[in-house]
C-alpha cells in the first residue's frame, strides 16, 4: 500500500517562459501592502488583515507565488483553513493562478490535516490507521454509558454537558494527566477526570477518536516521538494559516511545533475580529505572534474595498477603545458616504416598526433613486430572542425574510417544546404534541411505554392522552413509569383547570410560565451548562412576552400555526436576519444593528463571566457588525425593553457613546420624550464633550439620550413621593420613592416599576 505521506519526489519544474509576465500580472492587481504580504516569503510573517481588505486574495496569491517562483513542491506546503468550504475555494483559486492542479498541497482544516497525520501514526497512541471518527451524538452516548457504569447521576451531571467540558479540555491541549483537581472541581462528583481517562481508554478499545483527539493525539505524538515531529518539520518548508485569531490552544501548539523547522510561517488574521472565545478561540495567540517568532514581519492590510469612509472611521474609533489589540486603522480611497444613523426608540416594538419601514422604503425608492434588493439588507442581532419581534412584523407586512445560521423563532427546539405543552393544555387529544414532550424533560417514560400507549389508543379509537389517563389506573406499566406518567397527567389536569375563564383562571402568559416551571423544562435548561442553554432560556422568556399581545391562549396558538405555515416561498429576494457571530465574513449594502443597550450589547453575561476580556470581545462584535455594511449602517436602541417578561428602562450601550460624532447622524423619535411635545427629529451634531469618541454624553441635546446618559450626576426634576404621575407605557400611578432621576412608582394596572423621570409627567398635565 502506498504511504499517504510520502509522495514520489519530482524535480521542481522551472517556471514557464511566460511565468514572470503572468506573475507580474497578478501581482499588479495588488495594492502595496497586499504585495508586501505576498512577497514576504521567508521567515515568520503576520498579516493583520482588516475587514474588507482582500485577505483571501492575499492568501491565495501568496500560495500561488510560492509554487510559481520559489520552486517549492506542492506537498512541501501546509495551508490551514477553518472550514472545508474555504479550503475548496482556496484550492480552486490557486489552481487558476498557477495554471494546474493543486491537489498535492497539504491544504485543509485543522481537523482534516490532523486526521491525515493520525492515519499514518495512530499506532503510537493506540489506534489503527482505519480508526473511526465519532460524531457528537456517539460521543455523548459513550460518555453516558460510563456515567451509568460509575453510578453517577446523569440528571445532575448530564452526559452532553460533561462532554462539553472534556472537549474544552482537549481544545486547550489537556490530556487527562494534565487536568488539575482544581480545574475539574466537583463535576461528576469530583470524578470527571477519571471519567475522561476512562472515555479515552474506551475510544482506544473501539479504535475510535473524536474531533478533539485529531489534534490532541498529534500533540502527544510530536512531544513523545521527536523523529516524527522532525519529519514533518523538514517536510513543510512553508506554512500558511487563515483566520489565525480564531485558533484555540491545541491548534496554536500544533502550528508552533510544526513551524520550528524552517520558521517560514505566515498567519493571516484580524485581532479585531476575534469573537469566538466561547468556542475556545484565544485572541492572545495572534497578539503574541512576535514573541513566539522573534524577528517576525508584520504587514497591516488597512485599505478597505467594502465600506464607505464614515463607516470605517466609526468602526476604527470604536475598536480603538480596546487595549488587547495590535492596532490598525481602516481607510478607503472612495469618497463620500452617508453617516451612521443612530436611532433611539420607545421600545422593541417601535424598533421593529422603524426598521421594517426603513426596509420597505429602501426596497421601493432606494438610495439615489436606485431600489435596494431585500437580499442586500441584513439585521444583525446580539441575541437570538431579538429576532421574534422582527419576524412578527415582517409576517404582518408580507416582507420575505430568512433567518441565517438558525431556525426561525417559532421553529426552534425549545419553542416547539413549549408550544407542545400549551397545545395539550388547550386540546389534550393532540397526539403529536403529547408524544413530543411526554418524556421531555426525561421522566423515565421511554419508547416502549409510548408504543404501549399507541397500541392502546388504536385499540380504543382514542388519543394518546386519553390512553395514558386510562393506563395509569392499571398495572400494565412498571411502578416507576406509572408514577411518572400519573404525575404528568395530574399536571395537565391542573394546568387545564387554570386555563379556563373562571375565577381561578390565570392569564395565559402566567400559565405558560407555570407550565414551563412545573414541568421541569426550565430547570432542565438551567442545569444545562452548554453555551446554547442561556439563549434557549431567553427565547422561552421572549415566547411568554409574545403571548401578552393576544387575548387568550387559543388566539396565540392559532397565530403561531399561521406563522409556521409561512414558509420561504417568496423567492430568493429576502431580508437576512442573523446574529452578529453568524455575520462574520459576510457583507451587505445596508446593515441594521438593533438592541445597542447595556446588558444586551455588550451582553451582561459575557462581562460577568469574563470581565474586561468579555467587554473587549463584545466591542469586537460591534466592530464586526459595523464593517459588514458597504453603504449604510443603522444603529438603534430602545428606551424600554422587555427583559424576562418585565418592562425595564434601558440605557444605551457604551458603544453608542464611542462612535465619533462627525460620522454619526442622530435621530430621536418625535412626540414622546418631552411630555408629548415635539423633539428634534434630526440632530446633525451632538457635541464633542464626553466619551473617547466625542460622543453624546456631556451635551444634553436629545431628550432620550439625555435621560439615558451618565446617571451619577442626574437629579430628579420636581416629583415628590406620593405624587400622582402618568407614564406613556404603564399609565397612571403614584411615586413611592426617588433615587436621583429614578422613580419607583406603584402603577394602577402595571404594579410597582422603576422608571426614569424623563418618561413621566404629572397626572394633572395629561
Amino acid at each position: 500500500m502506498t504511504d499517504p505521506f510520502h509522495i514520489e519526489d519530482e524535480e521542481p519544474q522551472p517556471p514557464a517562459a511566460n511565468s514572470v509576465a503572468a506573475g507580474a500580472a497578478y501581482l499588479a492587481q495588488l495594492n502595496e501592502a497586499q504585495r508586501d504580504a505576498v512577497e514576504a516569503l521567508d521567515g515568520p510573517t503576520l498579516v493583520l488583515a482588516g475587514a474588507g481588505t482582500g485577505k483571501t486574495r492575499v492568501l491565495t496569491t501568496r500560495l500561488a507565488h510560492l509554487l510559481r517562483f520559489r520552486q517549492v513542491r506542492p506537498y512541501e506546503v501546509l495551508a490551514v483553513t477553518f472550514t472545508n468550504k474555504a479550503a475548496r475555494e482556496m484550492r480552486e483559486r490557486v489552481a487558476d493562478l498557477v495554471g494546474g492542479p493543486a491537489e498535492a498541497i497539504w491544504l485543509g482544516t485543522f481537523h482534516a490535516l490532523g486526521a491525515r497525520m493520525l492515519r499514518r501514526h495512530g499506532e503510537l497512541v493506540g489506534l489503527q490507521s482505519n480508526f473511526t471518527i465519532l460524531d457528537t451524538d456517539d460521543q455523548v452516548r459513550l460518555l453516558k454509558q460510563l456515567l451509568e457504569a460509575s453510578d453517577i447521576d446523569s440528571k445532575r451531571w448530564p452526559a452532553r454537558v460533561m462532554m462539553g467540558v472534556i472537549q474544552r479540555w482537549k481544545d486547550r491541549g489537556l490530556t487527562p494527566d494534565k487536568v488539575s483537581a482544581a480545574e475539574a472541581g466537583d463535576m461528576a462528583g469530583g470524578r470527571l477526570v477519571t471519567l475522561y481517562e476512562e472515555y479515552q481508554d474506551r475510544l482506544r478499545t473501539l479504535n475510535a477518536a473524536d474531533f478533539g483527539d485529531l489534534l490532541l493525539h498529534c500533540l502527544t505524538i510530536f512531544n513523545q516521538h521527536e523523529d516524527v515531529l522532525n519529519e514533518y518539520q523538514q517536510r513543510f518548508r512553508y506554512i500558511l494559516v487563515d483566520e489565525y485569531q480564531d485558533t484555540n490552544v491545541a491548534q496554536y501548539l500544533w502550528l508552533r511545533l510544526l513551524a520550528q523547522g524552517h520558521r517560514n510561517i505566515a498567519c493571516v488574521g484580524d485581532d479585531d475580529q476575534s469573537i469566538y472565545a466561547w468556542r475556545g478561540a484565544e485572541v492572545g495567540n495572534i497578539l503574541r505572534f512576535e514573541e513566539d517568532f522573534p524577528g517576525a514581519k508584520v504587514v497591516r492590510l488597512e485599505q478597505n474595498y467594502r465600506s464607505t469612509a464614515p463607516i470605517l472611521a466609526a468602526a476604527s474609533a470604536l475598536i480603538s477603545n480596546n487595549e488587547g489589540r495590535l492596532g490598525k486603522t481602516l481607510w478607503t480611497a472612495g469618497k463620500g458616504g452617508d453617516p451612521i444613523i443612530v436611532r433611539g426608540l420607545w421600545d422593541g416594538e417601535e424598533e421593529a416598526r422603524f426598521i421594517s419601514d426603513h426596509i420597505e422604503d429602501l426596497q421601493r425608492r432606494g438610495r439615489d433613486g436606485t431600489p435596494i434588493a431585500l437580499q442586500d439588507m441584513a439585521i444583525l442581532v446580539r441575541a437570538g430572542f431579538q429576532t421574534r419581534e422582527f419576524e412578527e412584523r415582517f409576517l404582518k407586512l408580507g416582507i420575505p425574510y430568512r433567518v441565517i445560521g438558525g431556525p426561525r423563532f417559532y421553529e426552534r427546539l425549545e419553542i416547539r417544546d413549549a408550544l407542545a405543552y400549551l397545545r395539550i393544555v388547550r386540546q389534550p387529544d393532540d397526539d403529536l404534541a403529547f408524544e413530543r414532550i411526554v418524556n421531555r424533560p426525561k421522566r423515565g417514560i421511554g419508547d416502549a411505554t409510548v408504543q404501549t400507549l399507541h397500541a392502546l389508543a388504536r385499540a380504543g379509537g382514542t388519543s394518546l392522552y386519553r390512553a395514558a389517563a386510562e393506563i395509569v389506573t392499571t398495572d400494565e406499566l412498571k411502578p416507576r413509569t406509572r408514577s411518572s406518567l400519573t404525575g404528568v397527567m395530574a399536571d395537565f389536569s391542573r394546568w387545564r383547570a387554570l386555563s379556563g375563564e373562571g375565577p381561578a383562571a390565570l392569564p395565559h402568559p402566567e400559565l405558560a410560565e407555570m407550565v414551563l416551571d412545573e414541568s421541569g423544562y426550565t430547570e432542565m435548561l438551567m442545569n444545562d451548562k452548554s453555551p446554547e442553554a442561556p439563549g434557549r432560556l431567553e427565547n422561552l422568556k421572549e415566547l411568554v412576552t409574545a403571548m401578552e399581545e393576544f387575548e387568550n391562549l387559543g388566539g396565540f396558538l392559532e397565530h403561531v400555526s399561521l406563522v409556521m405555515e409561512n414558509t420561504e416561498n417568496a423567492g430568493a429576494d429576502m431580508v437576512n436576519i442573523m446574529t452578529l457571530h453568524g455575520a462574520k465574513g459576510l457583507e451587505f449594502d445596508t446593515v441594521f444593528l438593533p438592541g445597542w443597550e447595556e446588558g444586551l450589547f455588550p451582553h451582561q453575561r459575557n462581562m460577568d463571566e469574563n470581565g474586561a476580556a468579555g467587554l473587549e470581545e463584545e466591542r469586537r462584535l460591534a466592530y464586526v457588525g459595523l464593517t459588514r455594511a458597504k453603504r449604510s449602517a443603522i444603529v438603534s436602541f430602545a428606551a424600554n425593553r422587555r427583559i424576562h417578561g418585565q418592562w425595564q428602562s434601558a440605557i444605551p450601550s457604551r458603544f453608542v457613546d464611542e462612535l465619533p460624532s462627525k460620522h454619526v447622524l442622530v435621530e430621536s423619535e418625535p412626540g414622546i420624550y418631552e411630555g408629548g411635545g415635539a423633539s428634534p427629529s434630526r440632530l446633525s451634531s451632538f457635541g464633542s464633550g464626553g466619551g473617547q469618541g466625542g460622543g453624546w454624553r456631556g451635551r444634553r441635546s436629545d431628550p432620550l439620550i439625555e435621560s439615558q446618559a451618565t446617571l451619577i450626576e442626574a437629579e430628579p426634576v420636581g416629583f415628590g413621593v406620593g405624587e400622582r404621575v402618568f407614564h406613556q407605557k404603564f399609565g397612571y400611578g403614584r411615586v413611592t420613592s426617588i433615587d436621583r432621576n429614578k422613580l419607583a412608582i406603584a402603577f394602577d394596572k402595571a404594579g410597582e416599576k422603576k422608571v426614569l423621570d424623563s418618561f413621566v409627567v404629572a397626572a394633572d398635565a395629561v
